[in-house]
């Protein structure tokens, strides 16, 4: 398995398969020179030794030219208490995936199931067989528009159908183990020729794995004033074969499973041996009659019975779903359960299989729906709505004509809230079933829906790696310490159950979190302007994310992950005037005047994309490397820098450094030293500034050299400059230029930012006079860089007496948090904001990592 001097990476599960094995993928770090982009890795069961079938390939490389990340894809066992992972040839497969393309299919074979995909045309999926038999014989993406109209008092809502029409598909991976497609589309009107909300999707399979992952992501590209999507999904056509009462229908409700049939043998006369059979039916069992007296008679109970020819599972809020079914469309649906968190599966079928399929995330990201109808036909249809059309058709108009700078704290007097480019990302994963799934097999499904297996390393591996730059483990050790630590895991915990007991669900809202809170109404401000989604506003991604490096936890993994899909697609301009841009925190998403390029930037994103190699987070994080050539037309500085010589004015940060995290990511992905170059020309310009980083912070800016002329040393905007990413990107980003000067201008910027205004103004001349130092608890990560830097103590006591003067140190939020019982209960913290929860718990973690023999051994008494 390797000798000593090999690295070798010890995996563990964050989420184990809840089958026998299942097809997953994850991300290695490396250090830089320790794996060359010509070695081979191999995966072996951490107990037995045996070695398991590996597929890796590179994600993004050191500057040397060595492997930085890695990714890797295995069919991996659920019962291994782990893996390993080493240098060395991987092994080959009992079964590895084949792919074969012609002008208009892709087929794969993984063994087990056989899939064909179409390259043009209206179906993305044109079959799904196992054993040789077709279980789906075709799948498209379905929409309906609703128009409004109104005349005399009397409105009139008309709904057109739209299905999709294919423009581009391409196979990105190969095997052996995992195959991966991509298609490309736009939504047709079926009667008529308008186009709109393009599409993009990857289909992934595992070799031996009967299953099939989608990520499916759609943009909207509409006039919110006119275009209403009334429903959104996905319609897969399943062959029906038997009798109807072998034909089984599965709806997946809070803990268990609807389970019937287009024709139960449920009548009044089942009883004794027909009650049996009802059972057998019941667990998904084929059943069959004699031709006996007693059973021809009950046949004919049930040619006499109703046929239940249409299911649906409607989950209108993140609180209540109804299922229903009916016998044909004239007649009404019959409410048939209801309960209040679906488990988001459906499974149609008859003798000889049929398909399950799930979505992720289905209740959280309401209005959603499953919907099962003509089983009684030779082929039914089983639709997973990403939106229901059985709720309000989607409403993406602003909640105001006006903008509310003063009074709300929106960020800029123009009205620029379009929803024009935004997108918004779904998961599905689809069962090819030979039979009919029993409850342990539906529960089985449901379990990896809810939560996909996956892979991690250690967090002492991240850390040893430098993955994603400076940051702590936990830490114990000593009483302040570890109260520090009970703070950080505290505001998490917070979090994790704000989400829950605030119900932050919805299609447009899922993962995202609000900025501050209204202690007079115990609500957090939802109608307040700029106070209302945060948006990405101080870098709660990047909190988050770093939190779960550190400890390894699968739920701050989860609540991470959720972000990083909702604020990499609902919050960023992925196409039009705005495009590489983002909105500002906001009432609406996409609501705010200010379209900046912190909000869109890869340095948010990049954590998911390296430890999971999503693809479409890669896809999203490329689309921003060219972001600064949007600001010439939409400056960010506009408010107070008038159009000069400039093409366009930024900060160092949050602008630049926004670009930074955009350019170093395509340069680490892809080598492209164009990207590296253009990164370089930004330090050489800070270099020439009169006092460096400290100068400034807006500069002009021209995006076609790169070339940061500046505009004073003392101009607005200072603090913004490096509370949002910029110091998680710019260490990283040391490590990889590994530029000394670049280091001591970080540095000094720390050094100097908590200085008295009077040894400020001696130190520059007076040329720094203004005092526009804010926020003193934003810049402790720089502060804390200086200060290690300099092994300056001063510096760094003054970073700790900041950090623990915070309420964030000083207060405990689960035991000191207020039960209102207006509210029924719920528990709040009248002071609480997102702003700073996300930025002290960053910069105590860094803290805690460069100036840790600093920490005041009085903090017990500072935090009481």
């Amino acid at each position: 398995m390797g000798t000593e001097t090999e690295p070798t990476v010890r995996l563990h599960w964050m989420n184990r398969p809840a089958a026998e094995a299942a097809g997953l993928t994850w991300g290695i770090p490396w250090r830089e020179g320790e794996l060359q982009r010509d070695e081979q890795l191999k995966l072996f069961h951490a107990e037995s030794g045996r070695q398991l079938p590996l597929q890796s390939w590179p994600t993004a490389f050191w500057p040397d030219g060595s492997v930085k990340w890695s990714a890797h894809a295995a069919v991996a066992e659920g019962d291994a208490a782990g893996y390993t992972v080493t240098k060395g040839s991987p092994s080959a497969g009992s079964s590895s995936v084949a792919v074969e393309e012609t002008d208009t299919e892709i087929r794969i074979d993984t063994g087990v199931m056989q899939c064909v995909f179409g390259k043009r045309g209206r179906d993305p999926l044109i079959s799904l067989s196992r054993d040789g038999a077709v279980q789906c014989s075709g799948g498209r993406l379905i929409s309906l528009k609703e128009t409004r109209s109104g005349e005399n008092g009397a409105s009139m809502v008309k709904e057109e159908p739209f299905s999709c029409r294919i423009l581009h598909a391409v196979v990105e991976q190969s095997g052996p183990v995992r195959a991966v497609v991509k298609i490309d589309g736009i939504h047709l009107q079926e009667k008529g020729t308008r186009e709109w909300l393009p599409f993009s999707m990857r289909i992934y399979v595992y070799a031996g794995q009967h299953t099939l992952r989608m990520v499916h992501s759609f943009h909207y590209d509409g006039d919110p004033r006119q275009d209403f999507i009334k429903g959104l999904g996905f319609r897969f056509s399943i062959p029906m074969n038997g009798p109807l009462h072998n034909r089984h229908v599965r709806l997946a409700g809070d803990c268990g499973m609807f389970s019937e049939s287009p024709k139960t043998l449920h009548t009044r006369r089942t009883k004794g041996k027909y009650r049996e059979l009802f059972e057998r039916q019941t667990l998904g069992e084929a059943v069959t009659f004699d031709d006996s007296e007693e059973d021809r008679y009950f046949a004919s109970l049930l040619e006499d019975s109703a046929v239940w020819a249409d299911f649906k599972l409607v989950q209108r809020s993140s609180e209540h779903y109804v299922i229903w079914k009916r016998t044909q469309e004239d007649c009404c649906w019959l409410k048939s359960a209801e309960g209040r968190r679906s488990g988001g599966l459906a499974y149609i079928g008859g003798e000889g299989g049929g398909l399950a399929a799930g979505l992720r995330h289905l209740w959280e990201k309401y209005p959603a729906g499953l919907s099962i109808s003509d089983t009684a036909s030779e082929t039914a249809q089983l639709t997973v709505w990403f939106w229901s059309p059985d709720g309000e058709a989607m409403d993406l108009r602003h909640y105001d004509t006006n903008t509310h700078v003063e009074s709300s704290y929106e960020g800029a007097v123009e009205l620029r809230a379009t929803p024009y480019g935004i997108a918004n990302t779904s998961e599905l994963t689809l069962w090819c079933m030979s039979r009919t799934p029993t409850q342990e097999q539906l529960s089985n499904m449901r379990q990896e829906l809810a939560a996909p297996p996956m892979l991690a390393c250690r967090p002492d591996y991240y850390h040893q790696a430098r993955a994603f730059g400076l940051w702590s483990l936990p830490d114990r050790s000593t009483p302040a310490k570890a109260r520090l630590e009970s703070r950080l895991d505290g505001i998490i915990a917070f979090y994790l159950a704000e989400v829950e007991q605030r119900k932050w669900y919805g299609f447009w809202d899922y993962g995202d979190f609000m900025h501050s809170y209204d202690p007079v109404r115990h609500v957090w401000n939802y109608d307040l302007g700029g106070c209302a989604w945060q948006n990405t506003e101080l870098a709660p991604n990047m909190w988050l994310w770093i939190m779960y490096l550190r400890t390894g936890r699968a739920d701050i993994f989860r609540l991470a992950e959720a972000m990083t899909r909702h604020t990499s697609e609902v919050d960023v301009y992925h196409f039009g005037e705005y495009a590489g841009l983002g909105s500002r925190h906001n009432v609406v998403h996409w609501g705010c005047g200010c379209k900046e390029a912190r909000i869109a930037m890869a340095g948010l994103h990049r954590y998911y994309y390296y430890l999971t190699a999503d693809e479409r987070v890669g896809d999203l994080m490329d689309e921003v490397k060219d972001a600064d050539f949007t600001t010439v037309n939409l400056d960010p500085m506009r408010a107070y820098f008038p159009k000069d010589e400039h093409p366009t004015h930024i900060r160092i940060g949050p602008d630049w450094a926004a670009f930074s995290s955009n350019w170093m990511t395509r340069w680490e992905r892809f080598e492209d030293t164009a990207y590296r170059d253009k990164i370089w020309k930004g330090i050489e310009s800070v270099k020439r500034a009169n006092f460096g980083l400290i100068s400034g912070p807006t500069y002009g800016y021209d995006p076609t050299t790169s070339e940061l002329t500046p505009l004073g040393d003392d101009n607005w905007g200072r603090h913004l400059a490096i509370c949002m990413g910029a110091p998680q990107v710019w260490f990283e980003l040391a490590g990889m230029l590994k530029d000394r000067e670049w280091e001591r201008l970080m540095a000094e910027f720390g050094l100097f930012y908590l200085l008295p205004q009077e040894e400020k103004i001696r130190r520059t001349g007076g040329a720094i006079s203004s005092g526009r130092f804010d926020h003193p608890v934003l810049s402790i990560a720089m502060v804390a860089y200086g200060a290690f830097y300099a092994q300056d103590e001063t510096t760094a006591k003054e970073a700790w007496k900041v950090l623990l003067q915070n309420p964030f140190a000083r207060i405990d939020l689960q035991r000191d948090s207020i039960a209102v019982m207006e509210t029924g209960g719920r528990r709040e913290i009248e002071w609480i904001n997102t702003n700073e929860a996300a930025q002290w718990s960053l910069n105590t973690i860094i803290s805690l990592e460069l100036i840790d023999k600093w920490l005041p051994e009085t903090v017990l008494e500072a935090v009481k």
